[in-house]
């Protein structure tokens, strides 16, 4: 089966629905120490009627009608049990250029590398890579991701602060198998 790469950030939402399980490294190229960590991220396609879409839009004085939807990312420690919690999390909206859906904003209530509301450029490559270009306050960075198969990605980001310092992250994401697949496997395998 050939794999085919979502091309439009609707798709890639889509295509990302769900909990991931993150590894993640992170090089840090000043005199801070490298580190690394294990996290879980859900995912929710947010549809383009969501009131969470004319907030974010309003927000950043974008007319919601130009939105094609958008995305809920939540993060948190993979040692956690609890619920995620809604302080790191945040909800990013696709302002698509044009009719191919290929570019475009992401406006989001709150960034990740500074949490302040905040609009990034996103292309697709002909390869099917997203890359994500964002200017934050004191910082610059971008997120460069992909879909390996249907079940894991790669994301690697880089970030610039005003002083010159660097640092770089390497994710790698595995979807996580939700308890209603496991049932259905499970009744799967008894017939």
């Amino acid at each position: 089966m050939i794999f085919t790469p979502p091309m439009t950030m609707m798709d890639f939402f889509t295509k990302s629905e769900g909990m991931w399980f993150t590894q993640r490294n992170v090089h840090h190229f000043d005199s801070s120490g490298d580190e690394s960590g294990e996290s879980n991220l859900y995912i929710s396609v947010v549809a383009q009627t969501d009131p969470r879409v004319a907030t974010v839009c309003t927000q950043q004085d974008v007319d919601p009608a130009q939105a094609s939807g958008g995305a809920s990312f939540m993060w948190q420690a993979n040692e956690d049990r609890g619920e995620p919690n809604p302080e790191q999390a945040a909800v990013l909206i696709d302002i698509p250029d044009d009719k191919s859906r290929r570019s475009g904003k992401l406006i989001r209530n709150q960034g990740y590398v500074e949490k302040i509301p905040v609009v990034s450029r996103y292309w697709f490559g002909q390869d099917g890579i997203l890359t994500i270009d964002t200017d934050y306050d004191n910082n610059q960075g971008q997120e460069r991701c992909w879909f390996i198969t249907d079940d894991f990605r790669v994301r690697v980001s880089t970030v610039r602060m005003l002083n010159g310092v660097y640092l770089m992250t390497y994710c790698s994401e595995r979807r996580c198998v939700t308890e209603a697949a496991l049932q259905q496997l499970k009744v799967e395998s008894l017939h």
